[in-house]
């Protein structure tokens, strides 16, 4: 009798177990095209950001550092409007949905910024408009966040968000990288008559970026599945988008979310991605002025650096997996704020040793004067003689420089995987596409004022203020952590589900 019940049932227990492995399968494939996904739009960013600057002055002269601000700025600015839609959107449909079209705006963005050196006038403000829709394009982050957090145990989420950040920072080592290699192309490249573009220095990674994005809606179209797991990593729902299937609402979970533990990760978030927007977006006009570089030595070797910080990056994820399982994320959290801070402090200007001022011969103690030498092939280099803190402001040595990026290398990556880390888990297996887009809009809202604020900051009154208020904010975001720091906590574990 026991082995007839055993040959009727041993079919069926090894089709439920092919049919756990298929799903597992079919859910960590889904979880590598989020990762993708993050890498190809940290791509699509960081590819063109240190050529902004000269690609704005080649195309209007009318451009200023005030302006640059704001065309960075757009980018975060259009993210932060439309993180919290296509988190809305990804919460009540399949989220292939969002993400297509996102990457598809994304897509059409590329190919407008390759063209904004065609029309005749206000060039700038096309550029500004070209930012602005990449960044819409770019509010797919909030789906790729809530996937990731949806389809992960508690267990699994700290080590999914560490890889979700290195598949980012590989983003930011392979963009600038290819903008360094692709500044070889030269300002003038080469002209394809038929459809009026111009491929160079400044048009290439645009267009490359555009590229990927037809890359990833295959992706998403082919291999994305929906899956949704508890705490535990029982898994609730499985979505294979056939015709008869419709996603609904995940199921209600008992237990309120600590709203007071949101609105301080928001802020933090906010705090974190504020100062490395002020770091990126000043990195090329900082080193132009303080190293008198042209612009097409400001590209490739801030494409360089950059590239390296995200290498720096990944080591730091790998690290942070270990090392958060053993501390816990919050004493990381601090640390990498508290490093931050280090490397904004040590870019503060020192000494008796001034920049060089463009057209001036401080051997000689000449006056700058506003007419170049007579040989106007010659790129003006130094810092600008309108910039009057220029004069009285000690330089900022290339030793302070590369020494603050590698702190800032280390801090903010831990910063930023920690961050929404912890925020993923306070919100427990709730639906989270709308609070990360909040999430997405609040770090966006940092990167829409951060160029702003630094760009005014440091034409008006120069280095030693901007980056003396940037030490103010991360010593006020130290402070607000500590006083938040037992609030922090996962959902299950505030519920008594789970023990910390």
């Amino acid at each position: 009798m026991s082995l007839v019940e055993s040959d009727e049932n041993t079919p069926l227990l090894r089709g439920d177990i092919t049919r756990n492995e298929n799903a597992e399968r079919s859910r960590w494939r889904s979880i590598r095209v989020m990762y993708f996904t993050m890498f190809l739009s940290s791509v699509g960013f960081t590819i063109v950001i240190t050529s902004i600057w000269p690609y704005l002055k080649n195309i209007d002269e009318s451009a200023d550092a005030s302006f640059l601000g704001w065309v960075v700025a757009a980018y975060s600015l259009g993210q932060m409007v439309a993180s919290p839609l296509f988190g809305l959107w990804s919460n009540h449909r399949p989220r292939r949905e969002p993400l297509v079209c996102s990457i598809f705006i994304n897509v059409s963005a590329n190919i407008y910024y390759a063209y904004v050196y065609l029309p005749s006038s206000y060039n700038k403000i096309h550029m500004l408009l070209a930012r602005t829709f990449v960044g819409i394009g770019a509010g797919n982050v909030a789906v790729v966040r809530s996937y990731v957090a949806g389809a992960t145990s508690l267990k699994e989420r700290t080590s999914a968000m560490a890889n979700l950040s290195a598949c980012q920072a590989l983003g930011f080592i392979l963009g600038p990288a290819l903008q360094a290699i692709l500044s070889f192309i030269g300002e003038t490249g080469v002209s394809v008559n038929v459809i009026q573009l111009r491929v160079n220095m400044y048009t290439a990674p645009a267009l490359l970026a555009a590229c990927f994005g037809v890359i990833n809606i295959l992706l998403v179209i082919l291999v994305l599945r929906e899956h949704f797991v508890d705490d535990h990593g029982k898994l609730i729902r499985a979505i294979n988008y056939t015709p008869e299937e419709r996603v609904d609402v995940a199921p209600e979970v008992e237990g309120d979310i600590d709203q007071i533990a949101v609105f301080t990760s928001n802020v933090l978030f906010f705090v974190i991605l504020f100062i490395f927007a002020v770091f990126e977006t000043i990195s090329t006009p900082l080193s132009m002025d303080m190293f008198a570089w042209t612009r097409k030595e400001a590209v490739f070797y801030n494409g360089i650096i950059l590239a390296a910080i995200g290498f720096e990056s990944i080591l730091v994820f790998l690290v942070v997996k270990v090392v958060s399982a053993r501390v816990g994320d919050r004493p990381l959290l601090l640390g990498g704020l508290i490093l931050i801070f280090a490397g904004f402090f040590i870019l503060l200007p020192w000494g008796n040793q001034y920049p060089k001022i463009q057209w001036a011969d401080i051997e000689n103690n000449t006056m700058p004067t506003t007419t170049p030498p007579s040989n106007m092939s010659l790129e003006p280099t130094g810092c600008p003689s309108e910039q009057t803190w220029c004069f009285f402001t000690p330089v900022i040595h290339l030793a302070q420089y590369i020494t603050s990026d590698i702190l800032i290398g280390v801090g903010y990556p831990t910063c930023n995987v920690m961050s929404y880390t912890l925020y993923s888990k306070i919100l427990g297996p709730k639906p989270q596409g709308v609070y990360m887009g909040w999430l997405t809009a609040s770090g966006s809202g940092a990167r829409t004022l951060g160029p702003v604020f630094v760009s005014y900051v440091y034409t008006i009154l120069g280095p030693r203020w901007a980056f003396s208020v940037i030490c103010g904010i991360v010593l006020a975001a130290v402070v607000h952590l500590s006083a938040m720091y037992n609030r922090l906590i996962a959902f299950s574990v505030r519920h008594g589900r789970i023990n910390d």
